[in-house]
């Protein structure tokens, strides 16, 4: 099979891993341009860390760009991995910023475990399915330097096919408060953690488990999440199975099998997490900040 961008060995990363990291996907200079946006939103100078206020924030946000022409290597990579005719358009990143700036830097340093707090998969706005088409893929978008116990995010490289068969046991359905993440992540051995620098995407299996790490080094470190949608739920039991996405290939080699057939029991729903409602209340805070200024 022919991949826009991928090569062989991204692929067996892919499938083995569960994800794929793009380095250099946009400009350096762009990232530092967004990163002093996401500062001047927040009222922080980045020289004086005396200004920094809180240590973890997720910002709301209304600034987007095309994916497709931001960073056109980034999503001709999301087309191999899902196909291009099975993602839901547009495609779009934003400035719903995820700042770390010193999360856990008065604790001794500690590394990627199953008892890292946080452990989660993503999806705080669905009833989680084993086909759900919410989130094809998850996305980190590094508009800063990462690095190692600079807040790096934590991956659980082995999650994909402990998530997989959580999921197919429950075919009503699973709500977001419905993990026990602690009892998921604890069947998990295989720990990384996803460093880069600005500029750099990491696309990751939707199961993919991962936690917060501590910030010691209180390093600014932002990136951004953003899901990629799908058109429809995947599908386990194509005729060919040469037509299963790597996403879809992923979840086989999970099961040991080239086809599987899943039909949900429950319908599916969407939820309003509480995260949507924080960011509403600062992005208001944020303009009265900048009216207040201009």
């Amino acid at each position: 099979m022919s991949y826009r961008t991928l090569t062989t060995a991204d692929v067996d990363h892919f499938l083995r891993k569960g994800y794929v990291k793009i380095e250099g996907a946009f400009e350096r200079e762009t990232a530092e341009e967004w990163t002093r946006t996401c500062f001047r939103r927040l009222g922080y100078d980045m020289e004086d860390k005396s200004t920094w206020v809180e240590r973890r924030i997720h910002m709301g946000g209304d600034h987007y760009v095309e994916v497709e022409q931001f960073a056109p290597r980034v999503f001709d990579a999301m087309c191999d991995l899902l196909g291009e005719e099975r993602i839901g358009t547009p495609v779009r990143w934003s400035d719903h910023f995820i700042v770390n700036l010193g999360v856990g830097a008065e604790e001794p340093w500690q590394p990627a475990s199953p008892s890292t707090p946080g452990w989660h998969k993503d999806g705080d706005f669905f009833r989680h399915f084993l086909d759900s088409p919410e989130q094809g893929l998850l996305v980190f978008v590094n508009w800063t330097d990462v690095v190692h116990q600079g807040g790096p995010t934590y991956i659980a490289t082995d999650s994909v096919p402990v998530i997989a068969k959580f999921l197919a046991d429950r075919p009503e359905g699973v709500l977001p408060g419905e993990f026990n993440f602690r009892e998921l992540v604890g069947q998990c051995k295989e720990f990384e953690e996803a460093t880069g620098q600005a500029g750099d995407v990491y696309l990751l299996h939707p199961y993919m488990l991962h936690a917060a790490s501590q910030n010691p080094l209180r390093l600014i470190r932002v990136i951004t999440n953003p899901p990629v949608h799908l058109k429809e739920p995947m599908r386990f039991d194509r005729e060919n199975p040469n037509d299963h996405s790597l996403v879809e290939q992923g979840v086989l080699r999970a099961f040991g099998v080239d086809r599987y057939e899943f039909r949900s029991t429950a319908a599916r729903e969407r939820v309003v997490p509480e995260r949507v409602r924080r960011q509403q209340q600062m992005r208001d805070e944020e303009l009265r900040r900048v009216q207040a200024t201009s």
